[in-house]
């Protein structure tokens, strides 16, 4: 049953729903419909207002317009506001038309037959509601796009006869999130990271580049472990790094992550394997009375078998999109999700390298050690994770229960399907970036060094692996020197002209 707006459009206001604006101003668009129809969902991170200025600039999670950029005061309006200099909020359209039902879609639609914006929420609402309005098939109007691909990434979509638009959207209606385009993502883009990483490596020996190939790998292993909080024998590490080499090779589904989570757990006599048969949450427990505290709530157990069937289907259809933001999506998508008991935060990891590996975007059997760069922003990593659980959580209800876990009582598979990924794909990028510019010229000159003074030192004195790689450390460890100790002890056999020799070698292979 449709309702009526709730509310009129809100005056101008210096507070809006807790959140300060730059000065006085109108909200418009999305926000200005959240308000009348006093919608359940989170806030997007950039809301719009009409301010006293005739100039446009961004402030504190504000857009500020000029005044002839206010759009009427009516439902139409503000929505095509919205779609103009806002793009899509997926989450919040779709609360609004099923508040509104379809009546108001369809005078909008009957009043503009042919225009773009009329068409487009006439494709939204019958897309994201699965329905039919009773309107004709459009017989006029220029195919228009359903993203602004100025506004948001886009793939190349199929055309929507019966609208006379493409659809372009890079999900379906059971998960698409949506990622803004800024100067930084652009930049990212246009960098083109997975060819300068190709180049980076192309004079770099075969066998040489193998042995950095290894290392990385562990590294990105190790870290994952490091940021759960676990410290486990190296042999699982070791096993995990072989799963991670591996990504890209099996498509993901639900069987995929259910034989990877079991991979993940090992000892699962105390945990529940796949998909969670009850609620979860990320957080703390009162200490006290061992009530749940929690700064992020899982997905409903009820839908997730849906939101990882909508996953799966974003993974396979939106090749068009640059690999990096397909795997901030899908990583960051599924660990809001949150299907399993346990093995979320390792899995959520593992996606970033099946995407990457799967589309070819690194060098033939090389893993980015991205889990070691997260591992070294690990507070930075926490605050994008924020930027969506801390808005979601206000409109999550729940209740504890007695097993200290927590029962959503609303209505929240929208949240996890539809969510701005825009902060997710700039800190991966970040992340990818810093293993090409840093991470993987350091290891790979690294070991150019360390087997270059392993074959020098040899030539001079017949002496086991295990020793040149002690004599390697102690000189990183010490500037080049070997310490007073090291000649005393474990290298008392060797003589002062030898180990001033063994200096000038290390010496040279770190200065060329």
């Amino acid at each position: 049953m449709a309702h009526e707006q709730k509310k009129p459009f809100s005056d101008a206001v210096s507070v809006f729903h807790g959140r300060w604006l730059p000065e006085r101003a109108l909200p418009v668009g999305y926000a200005a419909l959240i308000d009348a129809f006093e919608l359940p969902v989170p806030l997007p991170i950039s809301l719009a207002a009409i301010g006293p200025r005739h100039k446009i600039y961004q402030a504190d999670g504000w857009k500020l317009y000029t005044p002839r950029h206010q759009p009427e005061p009516n439902l139409t309006g503000h929505l095509t506001f919205a779609l103009r200099y806002e793009g899509l909020d997926l989450a919040v359209l779709k609360s609004l038309f099923q508040v509104t039902g379809p009546q108001p879609v369809t005078e909008i639609v009957r009043a503009a037959p042919t225009g773009a914006y009329a068409r487009r929420l006439w494709f939204l609402y019958e897309w994201l509601l699965d329905t039919r309005l009773d309107l004709d098939d459009a017989a006029q109007g220029s195919y228009a796009p359903v993203v602004d691909a100025d506004l948001q990434w886009a793939v190349d979509g199929t055309t929507s006869p019966r609208h006379r638009l493409k659809n372009n959207l890079p999900g379906t209606p059971a998960w698409c999130p949506m990622i803004f385009r800024t100067p930084a993502l652009d930049a990212f883009v246009a960098r083109n990271l997975g060819e300068e990483a190709r180049r980076l490596i192309a004079d770099v020996p075969a066998d040489l580049l193998a042995r950095t190939a290894t290392f990385l790998l562990l590294k990105d292993s190790r870290s994952s472990f490091q940021i759960e909080g676990e410290n486990p024998p190296q042999d699982r590490i070791q096993r995990w790094g072989q799963v991670i080499g591996e990504a890209g090779r099996h498509p993901v589904d639900r069987a995929e992550l259910e034989r990877l989570q079991r991979i993940v757990i090992g000892d699962a006599r105390f945990v529940h394997l796949g998909l969670r048969t009850d609620g979860g949450f990320v957080g703390e427990h009162d200490r006290v009375s061992g009530a749940p505290i929690p700064d992020h709530v899982s997905a409903r157990y009820e839908d997730l078998p849906d939101l990882i069937d909508g996953l799966t289907a974003f993974d396979r259809g939106a090749r068009q999109l640059d690999p990096v933001l397909v795997a901030a999506a899908l990583a960051f998508g599924f660990v809001y999700i949150h299907p399993f008991e346990d093995g979320n935060g390792r899995l959520h990891r593992y996606l970033i390298h099946h995407v990457l590996a799967e589309r070819g975007f690194n060098p033939p059997g090389l893993v980015f050690p991205v889990s070691a760069v997260i591992l070294d922003r690990i507070d930075e990593y926490r605050r994008v994770l924020e930027t969506y659980s801390r808005r979601l959580l206000p409109h999550i209800r729940w209740r504890p229960t007695d097993r200290g876990n927590v029962e959503v009582l609303n209505e929240t598979a929208d949240f996890y399907r539809y969510f701005d990924a825009t902060p997710h794909a700039e800190f991966l990028f970040e992340c990818v970036a810093r293993t090409i510019d840093v991470d993987l010229p350091a290891e790979t000159a690294f070991l150019r060094a360390y087997y270059s003074f392993k074959a020098e030192v040899s030539r001079m004195i017949d002496m086991p692996d295990r020793l040149l790689d002690l004599l390697f450390r102690f000189l990183r460890q010490n500037d080049g020197k070997l310490s007073k100790r090291a000649r005393e002890r474990e290298f008392a056999a060797l003589t002062d002209g030898e180990a001033m020799r063994i200096e000038a070698i290390y010496a040279d292979l770190q200065h060329p």
